[in-house]
Order: structure tokens, then C-alpha cells, then sequence
């Protein structure tokens, strides 16, 4: 089985879902604030706003666990950062990492991988051999702070 086909999960495979995702979601966002601001309708704001908010999040942790996995440059993995906060920016850079060649092959941390030299890598370590265990407390993790973030409210408005 190919690295890319089938159902196994490869950095490129995950960064470029969540990539795709993120664009995706600001659509829906922008959307909906168009539908709010314009024609006075704001049945789905709330809807497009949870949803972006979720899927952001997640493209966070999963640029920071493929940056560290990758090895990115520090400024590669901060300008992946950045893009989650301008609207569809995580396409073309998903595009340049992967033309560059920075979503190449697997998981380093994997079973049979390399050994864990540092905080990061034990971690990752700990994500790729506990795959379900990690999953889960991921995802409670992001739904904790989505939840706490929907507690908060939206951001104050300026002026």
C-alpha cells in the first residue's frame, strides 16, 4: 500500500484534509456574516461560527504536529500558524510545503520509528503509538477550549 493510498494516514494526507477544511469553513463563516450583515438573517452564524471555530483549533494542533514531525523551519511552522486567520491562506501554503517537498513520508515517532530525543518527540511518540488514546483526549482537549471559547462569547466589538 502506498504511503498516499489507502486508509493510512500520512502527514501530507492529514495536513491537507485539515487544510481544506479550514478554506472550507471560512467559506461557511464569511457566508453567514454576509447573510447576517446583509440581508438581516442570523440563523447561521452561530451554526458557520461553531464550526470554523472547531475546525480551526484542529488545524492549530495538527500544524504544530506536523511541523514538529516534519521538522519545519520555526518560520515555516508559524507562517502555517498564521494562515489559520486569513480566509483560505491555508491552501496555498499547504501547497507550498507540499510542492517543497515538507510533507514527505510518515510518521517519525511511529511504532518501529525513530526514538524520542526531546519533549516534543515523546509526545508525538506517545499521539502515534496510543492512536485511539490520543485521539480521544484530542478531541476533549479541543472541545474543552471550544467550549470555554463559546462560554466567553464573541469578541468585543471595537469602537
Amino acid at each position: 500500500m502506498s504511503a498516499e493510498g489507502g486508509s493510512r494516514m500520512t502527514p501530507r494526507k492529514l495536513f491537507r484534509t485539515l487544510a481544506l477544511a479550514e478554506a472550507v469553513t471560512w467559506t461557511l463563516l464569511i457566508a453567514a456574516l454576509v447573510l447576517k450583515y446583509g440581508f438581516d438573517n442570523e440563523r447561521f452564524s452561530p451554526i458557520a461560527g461553531g464550526l470554523h471555530g472547531f475546525v480551526f483549533l484542529s488545524y492549530g494542533v495538527v500544524t504544530l504536529f506536523v511541523w514538529a514531525n516534519q521538522k519545519w523551519p520555526a518560520r515555516t511552522g508559524i507562517l502555517g500558524l498564521v494562515t489559520t486567520v486569513i480566509p483560505w491562506a491555508t491552501i496555498p501554503f499547504e501547497k507550498s510545503v507540499d510542492r517543497r517537498g515538507m510533507l514527505k513520508g510518515g510518521w517519525r515517532m511511529a511504532p518501529g520509528g525513530e526514538e524520542p530525543t526531546n519533549g516534543v518527540d515523546r509526545i508525538a511518540a506517545l499521539v502515534l503509538r496510543r492512536p485511539v488514546a490520543a485521539g480521544i483526549v484530542a478531541l476533549v482537549a479541543v472541545a474543552v477550549v471550544f467550549s470555554v471559547l463559546l462560554y466567553l462569547g464573541p469578541p468585543v466589538q471595537l469602537g
